[in-house]
């Protein structure tokens, strides 16, 4: 498995490659970075290390052995406790359960490390995948929500419970 990562400066040619590679794949189930993430992809992964210096987010990647980016798992607008959860997943990794081992992980690290007691995440209803992921790391459904024009789900997940 590969292994998580918290987010560095000498992540960023690999992550940049990771997003290129991965882009129309993304854009399927998820609202496009668009362009000038990509034009300015040194200032952006600059202004996410300061986020994450100021704990304010918590960004990790999934690096297998050749120190490619197979996945990113992200905390963001961490505040009171709770984060908010996402991740992507490349498509040639796709399918081999490596989001549900991340996920967990970062749910152990969140209540660890990083002293979280909740976490929320939404996906699109067309992403079942990523409904399952959620169901199996301990994530329940807790309302409709509207991502980028589409119709979703909300889900939360208390730290507290075990197990998951």
């Amino acid at each position: 498995m590969p292994e998580l990562q918290l987010l560095r400066p000498d992540h960023a040619p690999a992550l940049l490659a990771f997003e290129r590679e991965n882009r129309a794949h993304f854009a399927a189930s998820v609202p496009d970075r668009g362009d000038g993430y990509f034009l300015h992809f040194d200032e952006r992964h600059r202004a996410l290390l300061a986020e994450q210096e100021a704990g304010v987010c918590y960004f990790h990647v999934l690096v297998d052995a050749e120190g490619e980016i197979q996945g990113r798992v992200n905390l963001v607008d961490v505040a009171d406790g709770a984060a908010e959860l996402g991740y992507r997943i490349a498509k040639r990794a796709a399918g081999r359960g490596l989001a549900t081992r991340a996920v967990r992980e970062l749910c152990q690290r969140a209540a660890g490390r990083y002293g979280l007691s909740v976490l929320r995440a939404e996906t699109t209803l067309d992403n079942p995948a990523s409904q399952a992921v959620l169901t199996r790391t301990g994530f329940a459904v807790v309302g409709e929500t509207e991502l980028d024009g589409r119709p979703g789900l909300s889900y939360l997940r208390s730290l507290g419970v075990t197990g998951a």
